[in-house]
């Protein structure tokens, strides 16, 4: 893959350049603020980008404002934000658009450089990834008439393993179910969101991202 890297700590983001090019992967490339990145995403027309969120001058949000900015410039533009912040407001404005091709990884809670890869391959492919951790502050800020108040705590575990792009195959080893369980499991999850089941399990993530983003606004 052609990939775009961006974190504003030097240490890092040449740690990530060559963890990428001994996988086998081009670094098109690798930069520190936040204008650099939108500038290298639409000159270089990435497989994917990795993004920190905090880079200058304010080391706050840029990095993921950034990405937002990419994205808005060159839709769909797949983006791997690898941070140790969750930033809520920013992450659901990312997700918002419900093009898929979005990761959001906790620097902390990456165990295996396996798990890395496999999630910035699958981001790459269209899929969404996310931390649980991030799922849980997406939907930590929920009104009092959430929907999502409706769902049992099964169907809570579903879908926070459905936003972090898991199939229904892989959600049902991880919970020992039937195939059937889950399918009946995801199917009343859309039905109390208003939300229209679709073929596709990847666009049933994005929808369901797409409300979850909205609700957290």
């Amino acid at each position: 893959m052609r990939i775009v890297v961006a974190d504003d700590a030097v240490l890092l983001r040449e740690g990530l350049v060559r963890l990428l090019t001994e996988d086998g992967h081009q670094v098109v490339a690798a930069v520190g603020d936040g204008p650099a990145l939108v500038e290298a995403v639409l000159d270089h027309r990435p497989d994917v980008s990795v993004v920190d969120v905090r880079m200058p001058p304010t080391h706050t949000d840029e990095g993921l404002r950034a990405a937002i900015s990419a994205r808005a410039q060159l839709p769909g533009a797949p983006t791997l934000v690898l941070s140790q912040y969750v930033e809520v407001s920013y992450a659901a404005e990312l997700l918002a658009d419900g093009a898929g091709a979005v990761g959001y990884l906790l620097k902390d809670r990456v165990a295996r450089v396996e798990e890395f890869l496999d999630a910035l391959d699958r981001v790459a492919r269209g899929a969404t990834v996310l931390d649980p951790q991030v799922v849980s502050q997406l939907l930590a800020g929920r009104r009092r008439d959430d929907p999502l108040a409706a769902l049992t705590a099964r169907e809570r575990q579903l879908l926070s393993l459905m936003a972090a792009g898991h199939s229904n195959t892989a959600i049902a080893r991880q919970l020992v179910l039937s195939g059937s369980a889950v399918e009946k499991h995801i199917g009343n999850i859309f039905a109390k969101l208003g939300l229209p089941p679709d073929e596709a399990q990847h666009r049933r993530v994005r929808a369901v991202l797409a409300y979850l983003s909205h609700l957290s606004a």
